[in-house]
């Protein structure tokens, strides 16, 4: 009996980091530049994917990143839960718990990057959800 409970137990924690490996945040990393606003007869530029490292942070609102004169952010008062890379195509893959994050992108020689923000201000706001990945494009 008592190796069937340890046999259980164990089993239990193999499950939920199985669950965990197998929910996040994916997507693709874009450059894109000069003037974005559709108009008639044009289409903004598609943008080019780069390699970028990119940051995972709890729930980040603005009033909690100092900004840069440039618009880039350079620091962040929240909790970095995680960082990866894209890879050459732009492409990447993070594994979270469920919850709610922030991701911000590291331009070089710039700083941290988000130009998307919620209604009550945070930055690029992306939910995990059980036995899920999000998908994003920043």
């Amino acid at each position: 009996m008592r190796i069937l409970s340890v046999f259980l137990v164990l089993l239990g924690i193999a499950a939920t980091a199985l669950a965990q490996a197998q929910q996040g945040i994916r997507g693709t990393v874009v450059f894109k530049s000069g003037n974005q606003m559709p108009g008639p007869g044009r289409k903004p530029p598609a943008g080019k994917p780069v390699r970028r490292e990119l940051f995972v942070y709890e729930p980040t609102k603005i009033a909690q990143m100092t900004t840069r004169q440039d618009g880039f952010y350079e620091a962040v008062q929240t909790k970095l839960v995680k960082r990866t890379w894209s890879d050459k195509q732009g492409r990447f893959r993070i594994t979270l718990p469920p919850g709610q994050y922030s991701v911000l992108v590291r331009e070089p020689n710039k700083g941290l990057f988000a130009n998307v923000f919620d209604g009550e201000m945070h930055a690029f706001p992306v939910e995990v959800k059980p036995g899920r990945f999000t998908t994003v494009s920043l």
